[in-house]
């Protein structure tokens, strides 16, 4: 296995670069596992595809301002700060954008109008492209007057409203990029695939910022995947099991509902599928994972590769996955984070 196995070539053209307007509206490919067709629909059209008894099972993580401006003290110097990993109230594990932040060095956080707050901070740790800021407050209740809604590296146009990038059913606070397959739904959506017996239950992963990171290694056997914070609650546990025992499909939003659910089925008893769960995974899937939980999945179309298309192959084959890109550029479809959808069954 090599991770040039995973590459494919992408004009910049096919990336999108603002959402489907309704949601709902996106394109979603439709592909079949048993015997690799493929057929073209809208997505509000999914609910012709699932059927009573199934349970979706959604990431209801939301996306926290994490992307803020500041100034060095005492020069007055403009610098970046990417929120990453939280340690405590007021500590955070960050990215810098300026020169010279090294340990001890400190700031004055902006505004979102880009005036200079009381709000403070110092850098207390530093390693090669990490560095550890003590705050003077908590952060928490202050982020939506200082923090902007940090969107994708690819995404050059941000016209659209912050909202388009949270899912609607996201609660919990705690990542910083979207897991972007459920941005397709809409509240009417929902409410058909409810009223037709399809039930949903929530876990939670907070994404972090490694989710973009392309595979460097030529074995992709040999990356380091990034440990990420999840929670698969009992109910949510006890809803996955019912609906295996009764015969329904379990079907992921994301691959982040996929790795969570997955990271639970690695404890499961002989009469259970999945197990509650809650803490770091570091689940890596790739090609030859036996899925012990998953039967189906909703996804957007991902970066070549990436850990996230590796997932995807291993659920469907390489060769099946790749040629169903190839399939959707000449479709016309839109990729990454505001891109059209895939559902595979």
């Amino acid at each position: 296995m090599k991770t040039t196995d995973f590459d494919y070539e992408l004009p910049p053209s096919f990336i999108a670069q603002t959402p489907a307007e309704p949601r709902d509206s996106a394109k979603l490919m439709v592909l079949n596992r048993a015997d690799g067709l493929i057929s073209h629909h809208i997505f509000r059209e999914i609910s012709d595809f699932l059927q009573s008894g199934d349970l979706l099972v959604v990431n209801h993580t939301r996306v926290i301002p994490a992307r803020m401006f500041a100034r060095k003290i005492p020069t007055g110097g403009k610098i970046e700060v990417f929120l990453l990993r939280q340690r405590g109230p007021a500590l955070w594990e960050t990215l810098v954008r300026g020169k010279g932040m090294g340990v001890g060095k400190r700031l004055t956080l902006l505004n979102r109008a880009g005036e200079m707050t009381n709000i403070t901070g110092e850098i207390v740790e530093v390693d090669a492209t990490h560095r550890v800021i003590r705050f003077s407050t908590p952060l928490e209740p202050v982020l939506p007057g200082v923090g902007h809604v940090p969107l994708p590296p690819y995404i050059h146009d941000h016209s659209a409203p912050e909202k388009r990038y949270q899912t609607i059913y996201a609660k919990k606070q705690g990542s910083v990029a979207a897991p972007t397959a459920g941005l397709h739904f809409t509240e009417s959506l929902m409410t058909t695939l409810r009223e037709q017996g399809v039930n949903v239950a929530e876990v939670t992963l907070h994404i972090g910022l490694d989710t973009f990171a392309p595979v460097n290694e030529d074995d992709p056997r040999e990356h380091h995947i990034h440990s990420e914070w999840c929670q698969l609650s009992a109910e949510t546990a006890d809803q996955i099991n019912q609906t295996k025992r009764n015969g329904g499909r379990v079907i992921c939003v994301g691959t982040t509902s996929v790795r969570t659910v997955e990271t639970a089925a690695q404890n499961a008893t002989t009469d259970t599928w999945v197990q509650p769960w809650e803490g770091p995974t570091n689940l890596y899937i790739l090609p030859g994972y036996d899925f012990r939980a998953v039967d189906a999945m909703i996804t957007n179309f991902h970066l070549p590769k990436s850990t996230l298309i590796m997932m995807i192959s291993a659920l469907v084959g390489r060769e099946t996955i790749l040629g169903a890109y190839e399939e959707a550029k000449a479709q016309g479809y839109r990729f990454y984070s505001f891109g059209d959808a895939m559902l595979i069954l």
